[in-house]
């Protein structure tokens, strides 16, 4: 199943476009708020989008989850060939841990990609603690919940310039 929502505000501030990001979830992430509460929260990957797109209001915010790993591959080749998008939050989520396929496809295109996860994948189990893809992305977030995402967004603004936001 393939999940995507976009936050509608398109404002303009001061005559320049509002800068939009993709925030790319992965597989099982859908579960969020019933896979392991004590370890991921109760909180449903529907909450967390709502939860942003109510903190950073000034930016457009572009949704998009799948258990398919051709499908996340596609969204990020399609964001780059359309252009406009300022970066990339990402939570793979076991994806991290082996898909070379994912990792080729961040260094194949030059929007900046935050790798975000809600647990501290360097405090669980040994196979979590790899991630084949933060090599390629600007930076990684682990370990802040739900805050996780938001610290994402933050990353990317201050990368791009805009950490006034």
């Amino acid at each position: 199943m393939l999940v995507a929502l976009t936050n509608s505000c398109h404002k303009r501030i001061d005559d320049i476009s509002v800068m939009s990001i993709l925030v790319l979830n992965g597989p099982n992430l859908s579960r969020l708020g019933k896979r392991e509460p004590e370890v991921y929260g109760y909180r449903t990957l529907d909450d967390i989008n709502l939860e942003l797109m109510e903190s950073f209001p000034e930016l457009s915010l572009e949704f998009f989850q799948s258990e398919d790993e051709g499908a996340l591959l596609e969204k990020l080749f399609h964001i780059e060939d359309k252009g406009g998008y300022t970066g990339v939050v990402l939570n793979a989520g076991a994806l991290t841990h082996y898909s070379i396929a994912l990792r080729d496809a961040i260094s194949a295109v030059t929007i900046p990609v935050v790798e975000v996860h809600l647990s501290n994948i360097y405090a669980r189990e040994e196979f979590r603690r790899t991630s084949v893809i933060s090599e390629v992305c600007v930076g990684v977030i682990s370990g802040f919940g739900a805050n996780s995402y938001h610290l994402g967004i933050r990353a990317l603004l201050g990368i791009v310039g805009n950490d006034q936001l």
